[in-house]
């Protein structure tokens, strides 16, 4: 199979969906990489280090699109991608459709076979591919809010560790998965004063059972979480449904509880936002300010430190992009993991948490 490695275009995207020792394992397999040029300099990456793994370098982004059987991204195609793509090509990548119906109707038109990383999922209920880059995002949310706390930022000028002698920051998660459980990992680990909430009680003991002590366990309920606002320097949207929209949690109104100065990441912004008034930010303009509360809403969180998101994305997504290209995509939907990916083929809407929240025609893959 002919594979194509285009440069991300989405504003300050850093990443890039294969570093060259994973392009490699493509070509080991007896496959072509075809790879534009400069496409993995955001991620330290040189066009010489995939020449010499083997890939050919192309210059014309629309020609690896057209030779490319398969198209590998980090990220969905923008609006002027949606022409360089066409009938019966496979698209890897993160797509997040829940959040965006014009691309949903593109790749329909197209008529694109869509395999979307976010919603790979295996029989344990995992989702392997959004794993990495939740723990990053997670991992930066604290690290984002700290910074953006302090008062040159338009923050408190909170120190969410303290010091001996004053209160610490009080910093709010809401969601208990894998970028919230990170997110408390790291608030935790510098000391704040960590209250961290599930709609799920047993993901709630198990949460106990982590971090012991050193956080408060609460369950997510619309009193609950207004009450905690009121408390919190810090709060970080964490939820997560695979596929669908981000259910609002946090309506504009209950701003108004909170402290002015205070601070808003959130991590579901791809998928919507888990607050009223989240609207996605970029790397060079991430916060605006909201009733007096700053919000860091940046979309693609993970390409900020774009070595590390790329080498742990690349590791985990050629598992199951081998299994693609080795046994043909028809072959590879034989396998629940693949088939739970397929988003949208020949034209019609596969994945059926996408089609309720966009209001569009469910129509389930059939070999």
């Amino acid at each position: 199979m002919i594979i194509g490695l285009p440069k991300e275009i989405k504003k300050e995207e850093y990443r890039v969906a294969m570093t060259p020792a994973s392009a490699g394992e493509y070509l080991e397999h007896g496959h072509q990489v075809l790879v534009e040029r400069e496409a993995g300099v955001g991620s330290g990456f040189s066009d010489a280090e995939y020449a010499a793994a083997g890939c050919e370098l192309v210059g014309d982004r629309k020609a690896l699109f057209d030779h490319a059987e398969m198209i590998v991204k980090v990220k969905e195609p923008l609006e002027e991608e949606y022409g360089l793509l066409r009938e019966g090509q496979i698209l890897y990548t993160y797509l997040h459709l829940a959040a965006n119906r014009p691309l949903t109707e593109a790749l329909l038109a197209r008529r694109v076979s869509a395999v979307a990383y976010e919603t790979v999922m295996e029989k344990d209920g995992s989702l392997p591919l959004l794993i990495p880059m939740s723990q990053i995002a997670g991992r930066l949310a604290i690290q984002e809010g700290a910074k953006y706390l302090e008062k040159p930022f338009g923050g408190r000028g909170i120190l969410l560790g303290g010091v001996p002698g004053i209160n610490k920051g009080k910093v709010l998660i809401i969601g208990g998965g894998i970028a919230g459980t990170y997110a408390c990992k790291v608030a935790a680990g510098i000391g704040a004063d960590v209250t961290i909430m599930d709609v799920s009680a047993k993901r709630l003991a198990q949460l106990e059972e982590i971090f012991g002590n050193s956080v408060k366990t609460l369950y997510s309920s619309s009193y609950n979480i207004k009450e905690m606002l009121r408390e919190a320097d810090l709060v970080v949207g964490a939820v997560l449904i695979p596929g669908a929209a981000t259910p609002k949690l946090v309506r504009r109104a209950d701003l108004k509880a909170m402290k002015q100065g205070s601070v808003i990441v959130d991590i579901a912004v791809d998928q919507g936002g888990c607050f009223e008034t989240t609207r996605p930010t970029y790397h060079s303009n991430p916060t605006y300010v909201v009733d007096g509360v700053v919000h860091y809403c940046v979309a693609n969180m993970p390409g900020a430190v774009g070595l590390s998101s790329t080498c742990a994305l690349a590791s985990v997504t050629n598992r199951y992009g081998l299994r693609i290209a080795d046994e043909g995509l028809g072959k590879a939907l034989a396998q629940a993991p693949i088939l739970s990916g397929l988003n949208c083929h020949d034209g019609k809407l596969t994945n059926q948490a996408v089609a309720e929240a966009l209001a569009m025609r469910f129509e389930p893959y059939a070999a």
